[in-house]
C-alpha cells in the first residue's frame, strides 16, 4: 500500500483529499503546517507528499527545501491556487525537486491521475 502525506493548512481541503485517497486504498497521513509535516517526516517515510504552497508559518516552498535536506528521494507534488506563470514559485518548486504541480480548486480526476502517476 502506498503512503501519502497531505500537507495543507485548510482543514476541509486536507480532509477531503485524505478521504478521497483512503477510498483508493492508500495510507494517508495529514499535516496542517510545514512544521508538522517535517516532524512527521522524521518518524515516517511516505512515498509521496502532496504539499500546499501557501500556508501560514513556513510555506510550502521552504518546506519542500527542508524535505529535500531530510529525504532526497521522496516525491513531492505541489498544490497551489496560483498559475505556474505567477511569480517564481513554479521555478522554485522545480529547482527544489517537486515532481509535479496541481492547481486549486482541486479537480479530482486530475488529482487522482497526477498522484497515481507519481506512485509508479
Amino acid at each position: 500500500m502506498p503512503n501519502l502525506l497531505i500537507v495543507d493548512d485548510e482543514t476541509d481541503v486536507r480532509e477531503f483529499a485524505a478521504n478521497f485517497f483512503r477510498k483508493r486504498k492508500i495510507n494517508v497521513v495529514t499535516a496542517s503546517s510545514g512544521e508538522e509535516a517535517l516532524e512527521i517526516l522524521q518518524q515516517k517515510s511516505p512515498d509521496l507528499v502532496l504539499l500546499d504552497i501557501k500556508m501560514t508559518g513556513i510555506d510550502g516552498i521552504e518546506t519542500l527545501k527542508r524535505i529535500r535536506q531530510m529525504h532526497n528521494n521522496v516525491k513531492v507534488i505541489m498544490v497551489t491556487g496560483k498559475k505556474p506563470d505567477e511569480g517564481d514559485s513554479f521555478d522554485k518548486c522545480k529547482e527544489y525537486g517537486a515532481c509535479d504541480y496541481i492547481h486549486k480548486p482541486l479537480d479530482l480526476g486530475q488529482l487522482e491521475k497526477t498522484v497515481m502517476k507519481a506512485f509508479l
